[in-house]
């Protein structure tokens, strides 16, 4: 109240911006919403920048066996979502069923479209399918997980995106990395996490409202799985057609307010 009457007598546009200046240092962002995502989008570019200048000078065994660092990072991080879970059947059937319904509508077929098209566009003298493969791998790894939900919620309060900022430093380390092995392919990830997170975080209030504690959790769980095959795809030990089991994000907690949820249909 007090700096409403301070800064009454100046214009609308100084009173505005003084009100989020305020606002913001008592972190309560004041509408700043998605500025997460915009950290998050900024710092993949730039680690994919960095990647592409640096890349040529890292020696190929080394980037090899940094992405297999970060494979075996993937799987364990994957894991320790997955053992959560109060009872496998909704992960396990989630995905099972995602999966298919995954593969009835080609999700994974659309995102290697998308890679070709970004290919045709920025990378048509790239004659091998690294742009491709990069820009999928990375934005499956920077899209998919508990940070991308949780972070989405906090970037819709309004409040200083701490998740997204942490998250950001990961994915833009690992950007470093995947544009230094696959090039510029990598860097376009930025796209898929703008889209993603930015959609996410118009409907992070409904969200976190729709997410009860029992849903969250057998969802990350779900994507605790489909992180593991990140990190399965990432050490090449078996290909996982990770697109696919996207749909099993949003079947597993559907199942979870059917079956376990009061006031769910089967309660």
């Amino acid at each position: 109240m007090y700096i409403s009457m301070a800064v009454a007598p100046y214009p609308s546009s100084v009173r505005r911006r003084v009100s989020r200046r305020v606002c913001w240092s008592m972190n309560k962002g004041c509408g700043v919403r998605g500025l997460g995502t915009l950290i998050n989008t900024l710092t993949v570019l730039v680690g994919g920048g960095l990647g592409l200048v640096i890349g040529h000078r890292i020696p190929e065994r080394i980037r090899v066996l940094v992405v297999q660092v970060i494979g075996l990072v993937t799987l364990a991080l994957g894991l320790s979502d997955v053992i959560k879970t109060h009872n496998m059947v909704f992960p396990l059937l989630g995905m099972v069923l995602g999966g298919i319904i995954g593969e009835l509508i080609r999700v994974e077929d659309r995102l290697v479209q998308v890679g070709e098209v970004l290919k045709k566009r920025f990378a048509s003298d790239s004659a091998d399918n690294r742009f491709v493969t990069g820009f999928v791998t990375a934005s499956l790894l920077f899209c998919v997980g508990p940070l991308t939900i949780l972070g989405a919620i906090e970037d819709a309060s309004g409040k200083t995106p701490q998740l997204y900022i942490i998250k950001g430093s990961l994915d833009g380390f690992m950007t470093v990395i995947f544009a230094a092995l696959y090039g510029v392919g990598a860097i376009f990830s930025a796209v898929s996490v703008f889209v993603v997170q930015g959609t996410l975080t118009l409907f992070g209030t409904r969200l976190d409202l729709l997410l009860d504690e029992r849903m969250r959790t057998e969802l990350f769980a779900a994507g605790g799985l489909a992180v593991m095959a990140i990190g399965l795809n990432l050490l090449e030990i078996k290909k996982i057609r990770l697109g696919s089991l996207l749909p099993g994000l949003i079947i597993t907690p559907l199942l979870v307010w059917i079956f376990a949820t009061p006031g769910g249909l089967w309660s």
